[in-house]
């Protein structure tokens, strides 16, 4: 593997558990794909780095658990402002 893609597999690993962010956060943070943000953390690092790859795991494994509350409180976010925007 290059040397460039470990360093920003750790670098996105290390983001990740900082911020608690979302594999999206984190793929426009990096200006790479969700796709790229998934595979580094969940395949590449693992190969190299098993322990960082593991607690970057926990937070993206968090994150999908929560992610349809999220969606529900946008949605919700959503609709709130069109009522409040069609009774001004």
């Amino acid at each position: 593997m290059k040397e460039y893609i470990e360093e920003r597999a750790i670098e996105i690993a290390n983001y990740i558990i900082e911020e608690k962010a979302t594999v999206r956060q984190t793929a426009k943070k990096f200006g790479i794909s969700k796709s790229t943000v998934h595979k580094d953390v969940t395949e590449r690092l693992c190969a190299f780095n098993p322990a960082l790859a593991g607690e970057a795991r926990k937070v993206l494994d968090l994150n999908k658990s929560e992610r349809h509350i999220r969606g529900g409180n946008a949605t919700r976010e959503k609709y709130l402002h069109l009522h409040m925007d069609a009774e001004k």
